[in-house]
């Protein structure tokens, strides 16, 4: 399971075993108490510490006895049948060498045959009769070459390794031998039997008959009560009878001890018998039918906006009451707490999230380059994103084109359950409709007059739009025909009053989320209106700093779409002084990438600083900033008006020492921690943040209601050559005309 629902399970020992049952069946003492209070069958009993006290005990309860360690298993350092004193003063000697305990337990001898009796989750679901390793005699082999004949048998291995054991000629069975007038030379009579053991456990060769069908309703109480009492959740009682068919009141027998992490062997593999699936029952009482074992699963990939929206969703299920795991490009988060620091994008980080037994829901940024070398992490996620596919990483681990990007990333919603969600505004990821198998396709647009999600919400089919109103732009869902206003983009504080495009649409994919995993349209309103874009809540995501005289924004954006997104944003807004931008690249990426991103910030910017990352990935010092420059003069740009500076924390300083009253510098930074400190370090100068107003009773035009409107709105959706739309019950999407969706 993963998260809080997750079990765990070592041999037969279960996450709900409790110690405290444990600790009283491997005490003997204290079970055979435990049980004789009860009124449970059970043999006379004392505890000793030397050998006088052993023979006085055995003398008292009357010959023959038993004698055993207090604390063993497996049938170790276990006589039986003991007739006089000599016996018994051999025999504590030997359960003192097999017990961790000097105490050795008296106890009165009870014939009969032994039987395992297994109960899970307070029922019996197995019963088998054990019988203790032996040879049959053929007349003219030895005992010693019995017990060969018998280890040929592919059933029998050393240990554990197979369904049963191989017999051993050691101590104990040389003893059995020496008590008998027999030596391992000894030739037995053709079908005479000789037990080489004194106990029946299948771990000293024994073998098993299953009897679960025969076992008369009063035994099977008893055994219920029995390991009810000691309060194990899987146990197994050792009830000596002559028939297990006949209740215990009648021919007699008694429980000689009760197992914690009993063997399964021969239930499951019976020498004899019906095979038992005692697994199974196990299983079923740590997950019982109709109970979840795994936590709802939100997977987030795309080029562009993927850790925002991580975090956007993660912030709307954590105030809706959830303890979310998140993985992301800055680490692994628990309930808001960072838990391991770095790239953690990949499946290893996936695994952290899943296995901590506090998380009910996981939101796991998915990255490219851990599909690429590990995979998901996950077998299936219950609703899946893909936000873009734009050039990024190109050149890299084989991949070098959109298409081949578009392949890698679209496992994440091939892998969803529930709903896939797909950018509709761009064409790789409506393409990927065809390929998903969820229960519903969500598609989100900025473009209230896209005529596939028109068709596709007319169907019935899930959207979520961004749609034209009087007091701005509005974020509508659609679902089943029903049109539901959310929320004005411009009242998010991380969209700085809808100007931050980007992160109006990162806000969409979030709602998109939030709504196919069940949460309430207020959870979705309140966390998108409590999430802003501040250091501490999205590090490295649009950080905003007013303190000083000037606006300072720090941002990760390290590839052309992303830069020109921001770079965009800083045209737009109002500004009265100069605008500055601090730009670099990662040195991995190709020199065309590198003058992609110098040519997304050209001609928005006043002052442009080219550095380098920490990080020069094979690069030398001063090579990024200087293609990014050249490239810069050659798209206009005043060579007086560029600056080179490699060194990061060196171009940042630069930046905000060239600051005045009303400028805006914008920082493309790597080392997102520093930059911040150089930031809020830099002066101590403080200005008043606007107010949001914050308007009610929204105004929309519906993508249903107003046919005349929509249509004037409505451009014209071209499809590509060898592409069909289809129309079901998910609603509407794009496939090839070859596929098996266009039958």
């Amino acid at each position: 399971g993963h998260g809080k629902y997750q079990q765990r399970i070592q041999a037969t020992i279960t996450s709900q075993t409790k110690h405290i049952a444990v600790e009283i069946s491997c005490d003997k003492e204290d079970t055979h108490n435990l049980l004789s209070d009860l009124g449970l069958p059970v043999p006379r009993q004392y505890m000793v510490y030397s050998e006088s006290r052993a023979v006085r005990a055995a003398k008292r309860i009357g010959y023959p006895v038993v004698l055993k360690p207090l604390n063993a298993n497996h049938g170790r350092g276990v006589s039986i049948n003991l007739m006089n004193e000599d016996q018994v003063k051999t025999a504590f000697e030997f359960a003192r060498k097999h017990g961790t305990s000097r105490a050795v337990l008296v106890e009165s001898y009870l014939t009969g045959l032994d039987h395992r009796m297994l109960v899970v989750n307070g029922e019996l679901v197995a019963v088998a009769k054990r019988v203790p390793g032996h040879v049959v005699g053929d007349g003219k082999s030895t005992i010693k070459e019995l017990v060969d004949i018998v280890n040929q048998d592919p059933l029998r291995g050393v240990g554990h390794e197979k369904v049963l054991t191989q017999l051993e000629l050691d101590n104990q069975a040389l003893r059995l031998l020496s008590e008998a007038g027999h030596d391992e030379n000894t030739v037995l009579k053709k079908d005479e039997i000789f037990y080489l053991r004194s106990t029946a456990n299948l771990s000293t060769g024994g073998t098993a008959i299953d009897m679960t069908d025969l076992v008369h309703p009063d035994n099977k109480v008893m055994a219920e009560r029995a390991v009810n009492a000691v309060g194990l959740d899987v146990g197994g009682v050792d009830f000596l009878t002559s028939d297990i068919t006949q209740s215990y009141k009648e021919v007699g027998g008694g429980i000689v001890e009760i197992n914690a992490a009993p063997g399964f062997r021969m239930h499951v593999s019976p020498s004899e018998g019906k095979p038992r699936d005692v697994s199974g029952k196990v299983m079923d009482m740590l997950f019982p039918p109709g109970s979840p074992s795994r936590i709802p699963i939100a997977g987030i990939t795309g080029t562009n906006g993927k850790t925002t929206t991580s975090r956007m969703l993660s912030h709307i299920l954590k105030s809706s009451g959830h303890v979310v795991g998140m993985t992301s490009t800055d680490g692994v988060y628990v309930d808001g707490e960072l838990s391991v620091k770095g790239d953690m994008t990949g499946p290893v980080s996936s695994q952290i999230v899943l296995r901590d037994p506090k998380v009910d829901m996981a939101v796991l940024e998915t990255a490219r380059g851990g599909i690429l070398r590990s995979g998901l992490g996950y077998r299936q996620c219950d609703v899946g994103a893909v936000l873009n596919i734009q050039s990024d990483h190109l050149g890299m681990r084989g991949i070098n084109t959109l298409e081949q990007l578009a392949e890698v990333k679209r496992i994440v919603v091939e892998v969803a359950k529930d709903t896939a969600v797909l950018n509709a505004d761009d064409p790789l990821c409506l393409k990927m409709a065809e390929h998903t198998t969820a229960d519903h396709i969500c598609y989100v647009t900025l473009n209230p007059g896209h005529s596939l999600v028109r068709e596709h919400v007319r169907s019935g089919g899930r959207a979520v739009v961004l749609e034209k109103g009087i007091n701005g732009d509005m974020i509508t869902i659609y679902d089943n025909a029903a049109h539901i206003p959310l929320l004005w983009s411009h009242l998010i504080p991380a969209t700085l009053e809808g100007k931050a495009t980007h992160n109006v649409q990162n806000a969409m994919f979030a709602t998109a989320l939030a709504y196919s995993l069940g949460k309430t349209l207020e959870d979705i309103r309140q966390g998108l209106r409590t999430f802003n874009t501040t250091f501490f809540q999205a590090p490295g995501r649009m950080n905003v700093y007013d303190e000083h005289p000037f606006r300072v924004i720090l941002d990760y954006a390290h590839n052309p779409d992303g830069v020109r997104l921001l770079s965009k944003l800083a045209s737009s807004l109002e500004i009265n002084g100069k605008r500055i931008v601090v730009i670099a690249g990662p040195g991995d990426r190709r020199d065309e990438d590198l003058k992609a991103i110098a040519d997304a910030a050209a001609g928005h910017f006043d002052i442009y600083i080219c550095k380098a990352d920490d990080n020069r990935r094979g690069r030398g010092v001063d090579e990024v900033p200087q293609i990014m420059a050249k490239e810069l003069l050659k798209k206009g740009i005043a060579k007086d008006n560029i600056l080179i500076i490699p060194s990061e924390e060196e171009a940042v300083n630069k930046a905000l020492s060239l600051a005045e009253a009303d400028d805006l510098v914008m920082i493309f930074g790597d080392a997102i921690v520093r930059s911040w400190k150089q930031i809020i370090n830099f002066d101590t100068h403080t200005s008043q943040a606007k107010a949001q107003n914050d308007k009610q009773n929204p105004t929309v035009v519906s993508m249903l209601d107003s046919q005349d409107e929509a249509n004037s709105q409505a451009d014209s959706f071209e499809l590509e050559k060898g592409m069909k739309i289809v129309k079901d019950e998910r609603g509407v999407r794009v496939v090839a005309e070859f596929s098996e969706d266009s039958d």
